[in-house]
């Protein structure tokens, strides 16, 4: 058996990540060898936020360990408390940003299927971001720069 503690744990952080968007991540169902769930638990520093406003085409469950966060949902925004157990939908009424406006880090569970391909749509920047599977062919690119026909380059 495998196992791993979301209260005494490593975090990483992605130096690529811009001021607003500095925050850990953990990934705890990796740990532990989970292949059908993608658990990761994620630190979010006052000040900061988890991820762009987007949403995904897969059911996401968020539960808070500690801390408050700010959550931006279509059409309304919710203050989140410690213990809170919150559902994504799947496609745009699933919609989410997480911030933490309060003064302490926000340690927080995401619990998502671990589907790939995988898609994700930021409507406040109108980009889609597309990961296969493989690195060498993600993508992320806005709608408006990204159409073309279906048969475009095709002999």
């Amino acid at each position: 058996m495998s196992r791993a503690n979301v209260f005494i744990t490593e975090f990483e952080y992605d130096d690529r990540d811009p001021p607003g968007y500095q925050s850990g991540v953990a990934r705890v169902g990796e740990c532990v060898g989970g292949e059908a769930l993608a658990v990761k638990l994620y630190e979010v520093p006052a000040g900061q936020s988890l991820c762009p406003y987007h949403y995904e085409f897969e059911e996401e469950w968020l539960l808070l360990l500690d801390g408050e966060l700010d959550l931006r949902v279509p059409n309304r925004e919710d203050k989140l408390a410690k213990g809170d157990l919150v559902r994504f939908a799947p496609g745009p009424e699933g919609a989410h940003k997480l911030t933490n406006h309060g003064d302490v880090t926000a340690r927080l569970l995401m619990f998502s299927s671990a589907r790939e391909p995988a898609v994700a749509v930021y409507p406040d920047s109108d980009k889609i971001g597309v990961w296969p599977g493989n690195d060498d062919d993600k993508v992320m690119l806005r709608r408006a720069d990204g159409h073309v026909e279906y048969y475009d380059g095709e002999t």
